[in-house]
């Protein structure tokens, strides 16, 4: 049986490969036409006289059709884009950069600079199945018994060090990045963490994905201002951590931390899907609420790339609440929330197919074709329009010998910023989010044990935006209003 199962698997594998890695999709006649104001605009990266824009937008050349209503559509609401292709990114940077991804954080740098960019959009993921990116990330080595290296996009965001000097995040220089082992003391020491752009990712792994994520976007920016369903905000919780297994476990964290989120979000309606009180008892539950539309929606519990779940009160019954494999049942047309997600490696998008065919990364859930948040983010018909949530371990409070802070705290100041600061571009949300924790968890880099600071810094770098970083959140009133 299970060699039949296997048999199976590489059949569709097969099929999965002769269709997605040797069939292009198609596109319309305005995707392949480029008007020549356009290309004329895009196609030299930088030049002696100054040209402010805003937004930077860095993708393949072969996405770059696909990309150009994106980036009409932003200039219409007077945010001035760029957009460069990978090979003007490489070609300008030749004698900068040790590799790609160097290079790519050398360019961003040099067009905060030259530019006074504020937000810088990766279109990218991995090529198909295979072991191969459209647009590189940054793998760090925050080891750990679970995982030797992680996925880091603030790499891309944090430009400077305290100094005002290029982070390189490699102080030792020896081609590893944030090394910080557990348990040992940091090789690569003082990061600065904190982001000076707004960064966020489209990991579209084909010419379909990127057309279906920018016409959610241009469809949301220009549709969902006062709309009756945006005020709804569904949290997602239950009992994370049981009592049963450490008495000082009390209480349902989940529903705690979602508490607390609403709390923050006082001119929205809550929608609680809760384990205590059996609003949330299965995948029903929540593609039911979803399919209803919503501004904001927080899972809060345990995930992997695969789903996503909680516990009910102290018990070890597991409650999947949603799945990569139901999210085709979501049905919330036009009304596309902005997800934050809080589980481990739910935004991990460095899985494959081919990664059921080990045994411990298909235990781990990264034998999928894609991971969670980024199968919630570019579902076409229903979704989310952005999905914030982890890389890698998502650890929380319960993991610290302080008891304070980690990913939990991170999420709720998320919504602080929105809901009490009314900071409403995501990018900015979350660059917000991001800073108010690094000031009030600051990381100790001399500590030689795991520690607190050692999963401080891991939170930070690893709680990644998937979505257009100069999103308003609630779309705009008018063609004609613009970004401050």
């Amino acid at each position: 049986m299970k060699h039949n199962n296997y048999k199976k698997m590489l059949v569709f594998v097969t099929v999965l490969l002769l269709f997605g890695l040797t069939i292009l999709p198609t596109t319309n006649a305005s995707n392949i036409k480029i008007r020549k104001t356009f290309v004329d605009k895009h196609q030299t990266p930088f030049s002696s006289e100054y040209s402010p824009y805003k937004l930077l937008i860095i993708s393949p050349t072969k996405f770059t059709g696909e990309l150009e209503p994106l980036v009409i559509h932003k200039e219409s609401l007077g945010i001035e884009t760029k957009l460069v292709t990978l090979t003007d990114v490489y070609d300008y940077m030749d004698e900068q950069g040790r590799d790609e991804a160097e290079k790519i954080k050398y360019f961003i740098k040099t067009a905060i600079e030259e530019w006074g960019i504020e937000y810088v959009l990766l279109v990218g993921g991995k090529k198909g199945q295979l072991p191969l990116w459209h647009l590189p990330v940054r793998y760090i080595h925050m080891g750990n018994n679970w995982e030797y290296e992680i996925i880091s996009d603030l790499y891309y965001a944090d430009i400077y060090d305290a100094e005002g000097n290029f982070s390189s995040w490699n102080s030792d220089g020896d081609d590893f990045f944030g090394e910080w082992f557990n348990g040992e003391e940091a090789e690569d020491k003082d990061l600065d963490l904190y982001p000076d752009v707004a960064v966020g990712r489209l990991p579209c792994r084909n010419k379909i994905e990127v057309k279906i994520i920018v016409n959610k976007i241009i469809e949301y920016e220009t549709t969902t201002f006062d709309k009756a369903w945006f005020k709804d905000m569904i949290v997602i919780a239950g009992d994370t951590y049981l009592e049963s297994h450490n008495p000082n476990w009390t209480g349902y964290e989940g529903e705690y931390y979602a508490e607390l989120a609403v709390e923050n979000m006082t001119d929205f309606n809550p929608i609680r899907l809760y384990t205590s009180d059996e609003t949330l008892s299965g995948q029903g539950d929540v593609i039911k609420a979803l399919s209803n539309g919503c501004g904001f929606v927080y899972f809060v519990g345990h995930g992997n790339p695969q789903s996503w779940g909680n516990h009910p009160p102290n018990d070890e019954k597991f409650i999947t609440g949603l799945s990569v494999q139901k999210m085709h049942k979501l049905r919330n047309n036009h009304k596309y929330p902005v997800c934050v997600v809080s589980g481990c490696h739910n935004s991990q998008f460095d899985v494959s197919i081919f990664k059921f065919f080990n045994r411990v990364t298909r235990n781990r859930g990264e034998g999928t074709l894609e991971c969670w948040s980024w199968r919630l983010t570019r579902k076409i018909g229903g979704g989310s329009i952005a999905t914030i949530g982890c890389t890698a371990l998502g650890f929380t409070k319960e993991d610290k010998d302080s008891f304070q802070g980690a990913l939990n705290e991170i999420e709720v100041m998320f919504f602080k910023q929105y809901g009490q600061n009314n900071i409403e571009v995501i990018g900015d949300t979350w660059s917000a989010a991001l800073t108010e924790y690094i000031d009030t968890y600051p990381v100790n880099w001399n500590i030689t044990t795991s520690g607190d600071s050692w999963i401080d810094a891991q939170v930070v770098e690893t709680w990644t935006l998937f979505g257009d970083p100069s999103l308003l959140i609630g779309g705009y009133r008018t063609p004609s209003f613009s970004i401050d």
